[in-house]
């Protein structure tokens, strides 16, 4: 199992454990969802998330550590909190699922906190910045993040870290009743 340290926090593989965390957040504690991304909330049961994340547990479980990591756990002081990941984005800053022949793509990084008593203690900074370390050491030149005008915190850790604002999409998104605009940050490597 691959795992990072990072100051009171550990950057780890999925274990067996974490699934009733995921079926938790997904089905019964969902207020980190209000900042992630509202918009893609959907109705769910325990018993759907359970098996989605078994399966998803079972399919990354026992990889080498010589493969690169899409995504971490973030565990803090013994306890998981949230996780860390990447995505892939285009020159236009859009998600993409799979790579075309000759397209060039772009790694993008983001965080969830979704235990609320651990949230806007500086822990989601500190679990990124471990993981943009990662990336690098990894050959990653360039990170991007992004997230929408209303999430403050998110915005704040992305300048705390270095990023800075490359691309804005003016009310892009609608999250209760009020209009706000996707935002993409980028940060080199060094």
């Amino acid at each position: 199992m691959m795992k990072i340290e990072y100051g009171n926090l550990i950057l780890r593989d999925m274990i067996a454990s974490d699934v009733e965390d995921y079926v938790r957040w997904f089905s019964v504690e969902r207020e980190w969802e209000n900042w992630d991304a509202p918009w893609e909330k959907e109705e769910t049961t325990e018993e759907t998330e359970r098996k989605k994340w078994t399966e998803y547990y079972e399919s990354v479980k026992g990889r080498p550590d010589d493969i690169p990591r899409w995504k971490f756990e973030i565990e803090w002081n013994g306890r998981h909190i949230g996780w860390v990941s990447s995505y892939c984005i285009d020159e236009n800053y859009e998600w993409i699922g799979s790579r075309k022949d000759g397209q060039t793509i772009y790694r993008a990084v983001g965080i969830d906190i979704c235990e609320p008593d651990m949230q806007g203690k500086g822990v989601g900074t500190s679990a990124l910045r471990a993981y943009m370390n990662y990336c690098f050491k990894g050959g990653v030149n360039e990170l991007y993040t992004q997230t929408w005008s209303g999430n403050i915190r998110m915005i704040r850790c992305a300048e705390k870290l270095g990023f800075a604002e490359c691309g804005r999409v003016v009310d892009e998104r609608e999250v209760d009743g009020q209009q706000y605009d996707g935002l993409t940050f980028k940060r080199n490597r060094g």
